[in-house]
């Protein structure tokens, strides 16, 4: 007998992206992002508790541009996680599946990370970063 080919798997090159494939993709991106800001979290507890000099190092580097610049990434991975959290949480009760509800929810999720990472960012400066 000879054997038979089977077929490949389609992969995401065969794929033409659609907006529920990217918000999906999206969806997985920020919980690993913020897995990391979990660690700058816990690494900012540790200098907390260490000593007023370890506190005012960790300080120094989370009120610096960069270190605003990594807080605000954080702000959009959680606000976003969070949203699209929800809509997967409504999908899963067998609402929201049909095209023009997908379609809207996307819009609703992408609005609400913007105006919630908007305010995130601005409540972060103009707390200087660290308190």
């Amino acid at each position: 007998m000879a054997a038979r080919e089977r077929p490949l798997s389609p992969h995401l090159q065969v794929y033409r992206p659609m907006y529920t494939m990217v918000l999906s993709i999206s969806h997985r991106i920020t919980g690993v992002a913020l897995t990391f800001g979990l660690l700058l979290f816990a690494w900012w507890l540790l200098a907390l508790a260490t000593g007023p000099e370890a506190y005012a190092r960790a300080g120094e580097f989370i009120g610096s541009p960069f270190g605003l610049l990594v807080l605000s990434g954080f702000a959009f991975a959680y606000w976003y996680h969070f949203f699209a959290g929800i809509r997967h949480l409504v999908w899963d009760t067998g609402r929201g599946l049909e095209k023009p509800q997908a379609r809207r929810s996307a819009l609703i999720v992408l609005a609400a990370t913007a105006l919630f990472t908007l305010v995130s960012v601005v409540a972060i400066v103009r707390a200087g970063g660290a308190a």
